[in-house]
């Protein structure tokens, strides 16, 4: 196996993405209705899709868990910054994202804000904004918890566009033949935002419901650039890409 030192410049290698980024929120795609698109009583629009991927799901995790990396290939996503930490997990002995700074931008509107994120190693990842609170048992994400700055998961609202946003990535790996270790990840991208204005909310109602399936495809195509071209990490485990050494 590789060593930390070797793979650790795994995740900044960011040279198949210099041609240039089209965030627009308008593309003709977006027009065609999502069925796995849905409004809650509550108000909140909820957005889903899923991928299987052909690797197993360490290294997808360590992908979907490089926050600092999302700018460079997700869709609307204009920077992206940790500015917080957890204490390490009691399973990989590892810290992880639980704070960043985020800007997302679509047509002429741009928005930043402070998202917490929660990580289940090697399961899920999530993230909130505003007075959105997490969703996980709260003895998975004890290490994002044990916060000594007094943070315990939630925020009061923030003013802004958004008056809720949790966004949910979520592996599982697909069941192999003949018991054999799994070389197959089920991944699965859930978005719920809701506006302060009505107006937005109008608006996103035409050409929102497409936007799940357009960041798993980038997130797709950075998976395959990134492991395709370093097969050496597909067997790395979450210990061996902690990226706080």
């Amino acid at each position: 196996m590789a060593s930390t030192k070797t793979l650790r410049p795994l995740l900044r290698d960011r040279t198949q993405f210099l041609r240039p980024q089209r965030r627009t929120f308008f593309p003709n795609p977006f027009d065609i209705p999502n069925p796995l698109a849905s409004t809650s009583q509550s108000g909140h629009q909820t957005l889903t899709a899923t991928r299987t991927l052909p690797y197993p799901p360490a290294p997808i995790y360590n992908i979907i868990s490089d926050v600092p990396s999302y700018s460079s290939f997700l869709p609307y996503c204009q920077s992206s910054a940790v500015t917080k930490w957890s204490s390490p997990d009691a399973t990989f002995h590892r810290c992880w994202p639980s704070e960043a700074q985020i800007t997302v931008g679509w047509g002429g509107i741009t928005e930043s804000f402070i998202s917490r994120i929660f990580c289940v190693p090697g399961r899920i990842v999530e993230s909130v904004g505003g007075a959105t609170e997490s969703a996980l048992n709260r003895d998975d994400i004890t290490h994002h918890l044990d916060d000594k700055s007094g943070g315990n998961g939630t925020r009061s609202a923030q003013d802004g566009l958004l008056t809720h946003l949790r966004s949910r990535w979520t592996i599982n790996p697909v069941p192999a033949d003949s018991g054999k270790e799994s070389e197959k990840t089920e991944v699965k991208l859930s978005l719920e935002f809701a506006f302060s204005n009505p107006m937005y909310s109008a608006v996103s109602a035409g050409v929102a419901p497409k936007v799940a399936e357009v960041m798993i495809k980038a997130f797709e195509e950075r998976v395959n650039n990134l492991l395709i071209k370093r097969p050496d990490l597909v067997k790395a485990s979450l210990a061996d890409l902690d990226q706080t050494r």
